[in-house]
């Protein structure tokens, strides 16, 4: 059979050209990595703080404390009730509790401040040398936190919550606001960034040169202690009157710690 004269003639590459892009390949994989490393480079001299060739980094830390008195109360309240069988026992606690939170609204604790922490119902058991565990009664639980913004009314509220069933109560715990909060870290925050800037003058005094500017601030982290839990005592207002119990909010320490970097030079 012949081959018709009209058929295309099919040219494979030759061996040489084939050879020369397989030998590209690696230089152009060569270049890129290269122009990465290049741009990483750019990227990281940028974020960099520039300083003069004469002059010295110089890091302080320093933290300042602002003091404030409370103007918030956390008080953790509740009823624990008890009967032979669970229903009884949830039952007991919930017309108790309602009389309780009936007794916070009252108060003039918002609904925004009330919030439950928890519900529980435990059995009760009695235990026998030799003999398994047997089930007497059970214990229900209910507590809410609440929140009162008149530290006034710490006492007063706490006595009217006791006389309406609560039989259990936590705290108080003393905070502020978050107005007052932030404006106390602010103050905190000045404090801070004044120790640092003398620091950095006695350094640089100590080093004869001068501090040229603040190159960066860094906050390390701000700190407000819990207060510890007050004791509550009973007073008489006078001969035969109920007792009344007081509270003492005392005074909050709110602390700010900064890092900031210097430079130093002739």
């Amino acid at each position: 059979m012949t081959r018709s004269s009209s058929s295309p003639l099919v040219r494979l590459p030759s061996l040489s050209s084939r050879l020369s892009r397989l030998s590209l390949r690696p230089l152009a994989l060569a270049a890129v990595l290269a122009f990465g490393a290049a741009t990483a480079m750019t990227a990281s001299a940028q974020t960099a703080p520039y300083v003069a060739t004469d002059g010295t980094l110089l890091s302080v830390s320093a933290e300042s404390t602002a003091k404030r008195t409370p103007n918030i109360a956390t008080v953790s309240t509740g009823v624990v009730t008890q009967a032979a069988d669970a229903n009884a026992a949830m039952r007991a606690n919930a017309e108790q509790m309602a009389k309780v939170v009936a007794a916070i609204k009252a108060a003039g604790i918002a609904e925004r401040d009330i919030q439950t922490s928890g519900i529980n119902l435990n059995p009760q058991y009695r235990y026998q040398e030799n003999q398994p565990p047997q089930i007497t009664g059970y214990q229900a639980n209910n507590n809410v936190n609440i929140v009162i913004r008149d530290i006034s009314k710490v006492g007063k509220i706490l006595d009217s919550l006791v006389a309406t069933g609560a039989n259990q109560i936590n705290g108080p715990t003393f905070d502020l606001d978050d107005k007052d909060k932030d404006a106390a870290f602010d103050e905190a925050r000045r404090g801070a960034i004044e120790k640092a800037q003398a620091r950095a003058e006695m350094y640089a005094k100590t080093l004869g040169m001068k501090v040229r500017r603040i190159v960066s601030v860094s906050e390390g982290g701000r700190f407000a202690p819990p207060m510890p839990m007050p004791m509550m005592a009973m007073r008489m207002e006078k001969a035969g009157a109920a007792a009344d119990t007081s509270v003492s909010p005392g005074e909050n320490s709110l602390s700010m710690n900064l890092d900031v970097v210097f430079e130093l030079g002739k």
